[in-house]
C-alpha cells in the first residue's frame, strides 16, 4: 500500500508542471489593488525622497556654526512642505519631520536637545554634520526597481506604489476559482440540524483561504451524493472556473464519487500522498479544467490547501516565490513512533525558560479543527521519524503559508 503512495515533492513537481501562468491583466486603482499581484515591473519615476528632509522635529544648521556655550539665532521657520529659502550663515532654522533641509544647512538637531533663549538656541548635546537627516533617494533612485512582476501587493507595497506617486497599478487578473463541497448531510450555517447532519465547515474555510489567496470565488455549492450529479455540477465548474477544489469524495467509500467522477469523464493524474493529514488528495481536470480534490475532514482540507494547493495557487499568479519558507526551531514535545508519511502537525510557538519552542496540540484528529485555531503554523514530522524534545523541526508559520 505505501508504495501507492506518492512523496509530496513528487506531487508538488508534478502539479507545477500542470500549472499555466496567468497572461491575463487589469488596471486597477491602487485603493484597490491590496492582495493582488503585480503583472509588471516598477521602476522609481524620481528619488525617493525627492530632496534631503528632517527625521525629527529641532533646528537646521551648519555643523561648523555651532560653538558650544554660544547661542545661534533662529533665521527662519521652514514647516513641511513648503520649500526653504537658503539658511543664512551663522544662524540655525526651526524645522520640522518631513520638511526639507534648506541650503546651506548639513545637520539637524532634535528639540529636545536644545534651549530656547532670547538670544537663540544653546545646543546641549555634540553636534555632528549629516545627523537626523533623511537624504535624497535614500529610498529610491530614480530608475531603479522599486517591486517586480509578480509581488503580492500587502500594505507596505501599497504604501511603496504611492510614494511612486501611482494611483493605478496593473495587476494579474485573479484566478476564477469553483468550491464544490460532497455530502448530503452537508448544512449552511444558519440552518437547523437534522438527524445525521452537520454543518459545512470547509466551505468557509476555503472561502476565506483564496480570499487570502487573491482568488475570486465564481460558484460555490454543494454536490449531492450521486455520480451523475457529481459528473454534472463538475462540467458546470469547469465551464466557468479557471480551477475547481472539492472537498469530500476522494477516498475509496461508496459515497465517493468525485475521484470516480474524475476517471470516468475527465482525468485523473494524482491520488493519495504520503502526507497525514490529508492522505486521499486528488488532482486532474474536466474538459481541461484543473480539479483539486481535497479530503473532507476539517484539518485536511485546510493542510493540504496550504501545502499543496498554494504552491499551485502562486504558481498560476506568476509569483516570484511559490515555495514557503520555513524556521529551524527546537520541539517541544516528542514522537515516539515514526510513521510512513510527513505528518503535519498544528503547532505554535511558545516562549519556555527564555527559549522560544514549538508546542503541539495534545489532539491531531483530522476532524479537530479548533487545533488550528490554537495553533499559530505547522509543524513538520519527516516520515520515517522520531523527535524528542529540543531537537531542531522545521516549522512554517500560518502568516507565511498563506501570504
Amino acid at each position: 500500500m505505501t508504495a501507492q503512495l506518492t512523496s509530496l515533492e513528487d506531487a508538488l513537481a508534478h502539479l507545477l508542471d500542470q500549472a499555466p501562468t496567468i497572461t491575463a491583466t487589469e488596471v486597477q486603482p491602487l485603493t484597490e489593488s491590496f492582495g493582488g499581484i503585480l503583472a509588471k515591473d516598477y521602476q522609481a519615476p524620481a528619488d525617493v525622497p525627492p530632496a534631503d528632509n528632517s527625521a525629527v522635529d529641532g533646528y537646521a544648521l551648519r555643523a561648523g556654526d555651532h560653538v558650544p556655550g554660544q547661542p545661534l539665532p533662529v533665521s527662519d521657520r521652514i514647516p513641511a512642505g513648503s520649500a526653504p529659502a537658503p539658511l543664512q550663515p551663522g544662524t540655525t532654522a526651526r524645522i520640522f519631520t518631513g520638511s526639507e533641509i534648506p541650503a546651506g544647512a548639513d545637520t539637524v538637531v532634535m528639540q529636545e536637545r536644545v534651549e530656547v533663549t532670547d538670544s537663540g538656541i544653546l545646543i546641549n548635546a555634540e553636534v555632528q554634520a549629516s545627523q537626523n537627516i533623511r537624504r535624497q533617494g535614500q529610498d529610491l533612485t530614480k530608475g531603479s526597481l522599486a517591486l517586480s512582476k509578480g509581488t503580492k501587493i500587502r500594505a507596505q507595497e501599497m504604501g511603496l506604489l504611492a510614494s511612486l506617486g501611482l494611483a493605478e497599478v496593473a495587476v494579474v487578473k485573479k484566478l476564477r476559482v469553483a468550491i464544490l463541497s460532497t455530502g448530503d448531510e452537508l448544512v449552511d450555517p444558519g440552518k437547523p440540524l437534522g438527524p445525521g447532519q452537520i454543518y459545512n465547515t470547509n466551505r468557509y474555510t476555503l472561502l476565506a483561504l483564496l480570499a487570502g489567496a487573491g482568488c475570486e470565488v465564481v460558484l460555490c455549492e454543494t454536490l449531492r451524493d450521486t455520480r451523475a450529479a457529481t459528473r454534472e455540477t463538475l462540467a458546470r465548474a469547469a465551464a466557468q472556473a479557471d480551477l475547481i477544489i472539492t472537498s469530500g469524495g476522494v477516498s475509496v467509500g461508496e459515497e465517493d464519487h468525485v475521484r470516480a467522477a474524475l476517471e470516468e469523464a475527465g482525468e485523473l493524474s494524482l491520488w493519495r500522498l504520503a502526507i497525514k493529514p490529508g492522505k486521499p488528495l486528488a488532482f486532474g481536470a474536466v474538459n481541461e479544467t484543473p480539479v483539486f480534490g481535497l479530503p473532507g475532514n476539517p484539518a485536511s482540507v485546510l493542510v493540504t490547501f496550504l501545502m499543496v494547493v498554494m504552491p499551485y495557487i502562486r504558481a498560476r499568479q506568476g509569483r516570484q516565490r511559490v515555495h514557503p519558507v520555513g524556521q529551524q526551531l527546537p520541539a517541544g514535545f516528542d514522537v515516539s513512533t515514526p510513521s510512513v508519511r510527513r505528518e503535519f502537525v498544528r503547532a505554535r510557538t511558545e516562549l519556555v525558560d527564555g527559549q522560544t519552542q514549538v508546542s503541539a496540540y495534545p489532539n491531531q484528529s483530522s476532524g479537530v479543527l479548533s487545533s488550528a485555531c490554537w495553533a499559530d503554523g505547522l509543524a513538520v514530522i519527516p516520515e520515517h521519524s522520531t523527535l524528542s524534545k529540543g531537537n531542531l523541526i522545521t516549522y512554517y508559520p500560518f502568516t507565511e503559508l498563506q501570504s
